[in-house]
């Protein structure tokens, strides 16, 4: 984000004091800590929670791919089987249709 040195700090805590007074200037300090913190705890929280969000999508995303990937392969399967049957149903019929339809294989 951005950088303040100690000069800054100076200037900032001279500038607390002056405005709030010795006697608060602790109490604020706390408040000021306190605040922060709670900040960077929802801020990790946020964080986390996108990143988890980030997986879950990925996550699908491949699963949809894997999906894809099995039904392709599951339609190849299905046409080398329907060409397989289509073989074997020609060899029959070229038995069948020998010109002894008397005659029947066994």
């Amino acid at each position: 984000m951005f950088v303040i040195g100690l000069p800054e700090m100076i200037i900032i805590f001279v500038v607390a004091l002056l405005v709030v007074g010795p006697s608060k200037l602790p109490e604020l300090a706390r408040t000021l800590g306190k605040a922060f913190t709670e900040f960077r705890r929802m801020a990790d929280e946020v964080k986390e929670t996108f990143d988890e969000e980030v997986v879950k999508v990925e996550e699908e995303k491949t699963t949809e791919a894997t999906g894809e990937i099995k039904s392709e392969e599951k339609n190849q399967d299905e046409a080398k089987l329907d060409e397989t049957n289509q073989d074997k149903t020609k060899q029959i019929d070229a038995v069948y249709s020998n010109g002894d339809n008397d005659k029947k294989p066994i």
